[in-house]
């Protein structure tokens, strides 16, 4: 199983790419993932995913899926979010620290390096000090990097916005009025930028609130980039399951049996979506699928499960109705699915 996840963390960012899972049947707990139309990954060689790999391949959303008669969980592959802050100006320092405690990997640039020194102080994990342009093209961008421009001026925005338009990416935002967006707008499509790249901008930055403080235009900012990326739906196997499962560095992964619990649907009010995941081993949990009853009755499955032998994966089926949920002091009432597995 650790080869499944290190496939994961192999994929190309800049591809689509899927995971996939027999639920039911005799290959349940099967997997295999599949990078730029072929499989990179294989449980097993001679199983059912191979068998059906056209059929598999083709698949194009989340979700289950029924293949000749058997239950499929399939979800597309998702990569470390990586947030980009040109400019370490007032506003920029809430967005660092947000952008912190939201899981993205923040780097920030700017030409004053007593500006960047702040940014890091901030919390930034890595900080480039150096001309927008020369900073910009060390910026390995992939389609799961955030652009947030919010520099000294429009000369450096348009100098930040024109490298940044040529760079895969998954959003940008420009910090300006709507005269100082249209002239840098106007000016980069006449030198050749896409139209439609250009469109797309996010400009005035952030989500409508009525924001006027820096840390209030961070909310706001930091509001809409979930927004977007919510809207991708694609499922990251959060960082801590990765480091527990195959280490990190000269970290060792974590040692002992574990349990992953995956929810693959989700009905009602439910705190988290498809594609959450959590680990259990016999002593501590990695991360959450969202508290409350719904998950303490998962995590006492998988201690059930890792008192078994040779435990077989199998799929919950929960409801938490409204008057359990009351009992539990809890208002969702939502129903899950979760797949469980010893990995």
């Amino acid at each position: 199983m650790n080869d499944f996840f290190r496939a994961i963390e192999n994929c190309d960012p800049n591809t689509e790419s899927m995971a996939v899972t027999v639920l039911s049947g005799d290959y349940i707990g099967e997997k295999a993932v599949i990078c730029s139309g072929g499989f990179t990954f294989l449980s097993n060689e001679n199983g059912f995913i191979k068998s059906h790999g056209e059929e598999l391949i083709s698949v194009t959303d989340s979700g289950i899926h029924s293949v000749d008669g058997t239950e499929i969980y399939t979800e597309y592959v998702g990569h470390e979010k990586k947030l980009v802050i040109c400019g370490c100006g007032h506003v920029s320092m809430p967005i660092v620290s947000l952008g912190k405690m939201l899981g993205f990997k923040v780097t920030a640039i700017d030409d004053r390096p007593e500006f960047v020194d702040k940014a890091f102080n901030a919390g930034a994990d890595e900080v480039i000090p150096a001309p927008f342009s020369d900073a910009l093209e060390q910026i390995e961008s992939d389609l799961f990097t955030y652009y947030v421009i919010v520099t000294r001026g429009h000369r450096w925005d348009e100098v930040c916005l024109k490298h940044i338009c040529s760079k895969p990416h998954a959003y940008v935002g420009m910090m300006g009025s709507a005269r100082r967006v249209a002239v840098v707008k106007e000016n980069l499509v006449k030198e050749g930028i896409d139209k439609e790249v250009m469109e797309n901008v996010h400009s005035p930055i952030g989500l409508k609130i009525g924001s006027e403080t820096p840390e209030e235009i961070a909310v706001s900012i930091m509001a809409e980039i979930i927004q977007v990326k919510s809207e991708k739906k694609d499922y990251t196997v959060p960082k801590d399951i990765l480091k527990a499962v195959n280490g990190s560095g000269h970290e060792e992964p974590l040692p002992g049996r574990k349990i992953l619990a995956t929810i693959i649907s989700k009905e009602g009010s439910a705190p988290r979506e498809a594609g959450t995941k959590m680990l259990i081993l016999e002593d501590t949990i990695v991360n959450t699928i969202g508290g409350g009853l719904l998950e303490s009755k998962i995590i006492a499955k998988a201690r059930e499960m890792l008192s078994s032998q040779d435990p077989k994966p199998e799929r919950l089926h929960l409801t938490l109705s409204a008057d359990a949920a009351s009992l539990e002091g809890e208002v969702c009432g939502g129903i899950i699915d979760v797949f469980i597995e010893e990995i």
